[in-house]
């Protein structure tokens, strides 16, 4: 049976440790700023990336449980308004919920910028109210949705109850430690019109152009 043989890593002596030493000092100030501007560069160009990407190919989705036709499971949880949202009070009005990973992706949030941009658009083709749902700290929240200027509804599911009764932790890319991205248009009656569950393997979606969303939301809405 043949034996992997181990390389011993080379040491360098201590004579040119010590110049090495004495060569690297302490990071300028400018240099840390052109680190932080390249890494932001880079983050902005992978979330471009994915954006377009989004918009130039067509968005499979799967249809998760509970689906069409099946009354939507009530909830009650706090938003960062410090008031809390029971979807039961909303009966009367279309209700679009979204569930998604949260502040760590933010293709994510940008989704929810993006609606917020467009509301009145959802609102005009029969969309009484969008709610983004996440796991995250309701207070982490509050604050994102502060500085992007978010009134739509943003709550937290910090024990994941509401996350688990609609079966939303099944589509996320954490191995369903976070929902994916999913989308539920709870009808006036408390039903389920429509449910598409973007965020599954193999391409895991993250980002859905409002188009699509207001195309897939129309047809059901106007049928």
């Amino acid at each position: 049976m043949s034996q992997r043989q181990h390389r011993t890593p080379r040491r360098q002596p201590p004579r040119q440790r010590s110049i090495l030493a004495r060569r690297v000092g302490p990071v300028p100030a400018w240099g840390i700023g052109l680190a932080t501007m390249l890494l932001v560069a880079v983050v902005g160009v992978a979330i471009a990336n994915t954006l377009s990407g989004a918009a130039d190919r067509p968005l499979d989705y799967d249809v998760g449980s509970p689906g069409v036709g099946e009354s939507a499971p009530d909830f009650e949880l706090p938003s960062a308004t410090g008031e809390s949202y029971r979807l039961a009070e909303r009966r009367g009005q279309n209700v679009l919920l979204y569930f998604h990973e949260g502040l760590g992706c933010a293709p994510c949030w940008q989704q929810v910028i993006d609606v917020q941009r467009d509301l009145e658009r959802f609102e005009g083709i029969g969309v009484g109210e969008v709610v983004a749902i996440s796991l995250d700290p309701l207070a982490a929240q509050a604050q994102h949705a502060q500085v992007n200027g978010v009134t739509l509804p943003i709550l937290a599911d910090e024990d994941r109850s509401v996350s688990q009764a609609y079966d939303a932790l099944s589509y996320g890319m954490m191995g369903g430690a976070t929902p994916g991205h999913t989308f539920i248009l709870v009808g006036a009656d408390g039903v389920i019109r429509w449910r598409a569950d973007y965020g599954g393997p193999p391409k895991f979606t993250m980002y859905v152009p409002d188009e699509t969303l207001l195309d897939e939301l129309r047809a059901v809405l106007d049928g």
